[in-house]
């Protein structure tokens, strides 16, 4: 098995790469905005990427994580809700680019296999992670392995569908998980809040200038870890949403740890806080079950190429 292996992780904003060794542990970086939606330019820029990383990658095998479900050979990128791809036969055509064996997979398996082999996870063999950002990717590791389902598309928790008729996802349905417990939720609650023009809004209005267009889910986050108490409401509130899928993922899978990772889930603590409150009032058989242990990430945003290199490597090294 070779000692390292390039790791690529795709995603809607930035494509981040890595050459990484057998500890997890990134040796070089590298990272671009992801060029929009045209996936002749996502894959001309990871092909760009693996040559940055210099003689240390030469012949290393290629694991990229991207947002989107795969088929189950991992050859073909079916359908991403954040990209433009469309039954993209992603792999191949970046085995051909690059000349060298290349292993496809979801970005947040990768992201949750990196945190079972090297992070939160360790020791624990069922494991449910959650990458919370922009919307709610997961993975699930049950017996020590990686389970995609027998279609390949297992662990799309955020498009679990918690309100019939409610907000439009952008996967197609309305209502989804992700439209109530995620960084694009919060912008969006916060964007209602200040059209409304009410006194409340008052900090988030100065925050953004007073254009909607300005509020983000960092923002309304940063403004409640600064105190703001409007959306101290908007944090508690996505919270008891995150709160109520946990309590869904622990009764159909039963995991001993959960574990949340993610840009908002790496900067929220009250959001975190709230989620396992609500996920122990809200769980069923409560009081005659255990509860999974709910922690979060120890990666951060480098998980899912650590996490796809350490595939790579296990399966073409």
């Amino acid at each position: 098995m070779s000692a390292y292996a390039i790791g690529i992780d795709i995603g809607g904003t930035k494509i981040a790469a890595g050459l990484v060794d057998g500890n997890g542990t990134v040796l070089v970086r590298g990272r671009r905005p992801t060029p929009g939606f045209d996936p002749a330019a996502v894959l001309a820029t990871v092909c760009e990427l693996v040559r940055e990383l210099g003689p240390g990658g030469a012949g290393a095998v290629v694991g990229v994580g991207a947002a989107g479900w795969m088929d189950p050979e991992g050859s073909t990128v079916v359908f991403s809700p954040h990209l433009s791809w469309r039954d993209e036969p992603l792999r191949r055509d970046l085995e051909r680019a690059l000349g060298r064996d290349v292993l496809l997979s979801n970005d947040a398996d990768a992201a949750g296999w990196a945190e079972y082999r090297f992070g939160a996870a360790r020791g624990e063999d069922n494991v449910v992670c959650l990458t919370l950002g922009t919307g709610i990717g997961g993975s699930i590791v049950l017996d020590g392995e990686l389970r995609r389902g027998r279609f390949g598309m297992a662990g799309e928790f955020g498009h679990q569908v918690m309100v019939p008729g409610g907000h439009r996802c952008a996967c197609g349905n309305r209502g989804c998980w992700e439209q109530y417990a995620s960084g694009n939720a919060l912008a969006r609650e916060g964007r209602s809040l200040l059209a409304v023009h009410g006194p409340v809004a008052k900090g988030m209005r100065e925050a953004a200038g007073n254009n909607p267009h300005a509020v983000t889910g960092e923002l309304v986050n940063s403004l409640a870890v600064a105190g703001d108490e409007a959306c101290i409401e908007l944090v508690v509130e996505a919270g008891q949403w995150l709160g109520l899928g946990l309590a869904n993922l622990a009764a159909v899978l039963d995991p001993g740890l959960m574990v949340i990772g993610g840009g908002l889930g790496a900067a929220s603590p009250l959001l975190l806080e709230t989620a396992e409150q609500t996920y122990r009032s809200s769980l069923s058989g409560r009081g005659y079950r255990p509860f999974a242990r709910v922690v979060g990430a120890e990666l951060g945003p480098d998980a899912g190429l650590i996490g796809a290199a350490d595939l790579a490597r296990n399966a073409l090294g």
